[in-house]
């Protein structure tokens, strides 16, 4: 614990606090524990006894029973304490996993071919709404800054991105799920929401429920409370996200980048802890067969300890090239997290040996609205139209995105 919160640049002296609590939770509860024996074996003493004996050992019963309920009152108060501190302390670092902050990535390796254009490209919204495909002027006017209509093909677009990640998942053995996006603050809470970026969450105070940023978490929640078999369970979910975009004021203000509401299909795994690290490896290989069939160039990185959120032991992303902005922007985005979540949600196996045991969790992107960015960039003509990379065009029913008359 010291080795990772030193590698993600957090405080090393909770790890001492930490002992500490618990030493003296320790001590509490055995207290407890012995004042109740005493406690237990006093009341025959007392049963038996006569006159003023019995008195006497009555007002002494009297006095252990206000003992015992202090010693109760101080072992609880020190596990809660206890609880507290731990909720503030981020999942433990896998070993590999670079140190540092979001700057101190590393890049594992370069897919596709950059794309050169011999005629000057247009950046996405441009050629959005030169296609009828993305309105963010009445965006604006219904919701504010931040939202936008994907309309004709920008919405066709989106449903075919979308049904071709959810059949690549079920080929590949996933349950198909449509989650609720209202979650209680246990689930919220147990993914590990709540702490450092609980300023991004949208919360409806007068239902005390949470618009959730990912399916992720009503994934993880899925099984909460639950002792579950035949690991791995996979399951890939549709939902619409939200974000505030708390802190973001001026970042990718223009078109689709950086949103308050889009869609997703998440995929999630539970499976044993001694899994886990190959199974990161399978999410990450599927989010890369997603990426060929669209035909995006990109990158993967290893995401640094300090920029891995509260849960995530390892991360790794996929970055798409966007040609008008020069630069790779994360599409994809897969976590391992260990016990991290399951522990908090109490979702447990039974292992060789028959006992109860955390599992672990993972998460990874297999498609989302901000791929239309990259599609539309990349694959811009120099007549303004769009080729649409063959694995959609099942889906969407076009070969090319024409411009449309105004």
């Amino acid at each position: 614990m010291r080795a990772s919160q030193r590698a993600r640049g957090e405080d090393v002296a909770v790890v001492d606090t930490v002992l500490d609590l618990d030493e003296r939770r320790r001590s509490a509860q055995s207290s407890f524990e012995r004042l109740r024996a005493e406690q237990k074996s006093f009341g025959k003493s007392v049963s038996k006894a006569q006159g003023d004996e019995r008195q006497a050992l009555l007002a002494r019963a009297k006095e252990l029973a206000q003992q015992v309920k202090d010693a109760e009152g101080e072992a609880t108060r020190l596990n809660d304490e206890l609880n507290d501190v731990l909720r503030t302390v981020p999942n433990v670092v896998e070993d590999g996993a670079p140190a540092g902050g979001e700057d101190d990535y590393v890049v594992l390796e370069h897919i596709g071919e950059v794309p050169s254009f011999d005629f000057e490209p247009k950046d996405h919204l441009e050629l959005g709404e030169s296609l009828g495909a993305i309105d963010m002027e009445r965006g604006a006017k219904v919701s504010g800054a931040r939202f936008y209509y994907l309309t004709g093909v920008g919405a066709r677009l989106q449903y075919a991105m979308l049904n071709l990640a959810m059949e690549q998942a079920v080929e590949n053995g996933f349950v198909p799920m449509y989650p609720p996006v209202l979650v209680k603050p246990e689930a919220m809470e147990g993914t590990g929401f709540l702490g450092a970026h609980a300023a991004e969450v949208y919360r409806l105070p007068e239902e005390d429920l949470y618009l959730v940023g990912t399916s992720e978490v009503p994934l993880a929640a899925y099984h909460m409370n639950e002792i579950v078999d035949a690991l791995p369970r996979r399951y890939a979910a549709w939902s619409s996200c939200f974000r505030r975009e708390a802190g973001s004021y001026g970042k990718d203000t223009r078109g689709i980048i950086r949103v308050h509401q889009f869609d997703k299909i998440e995929m999630f795994s539970y499976c044993d802890p001694a899994d886990a690290h190959e199974e990161h490896l399978r999410l990450l290989n599927w989010e890369k067969e997603m990426l060929a069939k669209v035909e995006l160039p990109y990158r993967v990185i290893d995401v640094a300890a300090g920029d891995l959120g509260s849960s995530a032991a390892r991360k790794y992303d996929c970055e798409a090239w966007v040609p008008t902005q020069n630069r790779y922007r994360e599409v994809t985005s897969t976590s391992n997290c260990t016990e991290f979540q399951a522990r908090r949600l109490s979702v447990r196996f039974r292992d060789g040996e028959g006992k109860s045991r955390p599992v672990a969790t993972l998460n990874g992107t297999l498609a989302t609205t901000r791929w239309i960015v990259a599609i539309l960039e990349n694959h811009q003509q120099a007549d303004g139209s769009v080729r649409v990379p063959k694995a959609l065009q099942k889906f969407l029913g076009l070969e090319v995105l024409e411009p449309v008359k105004r």
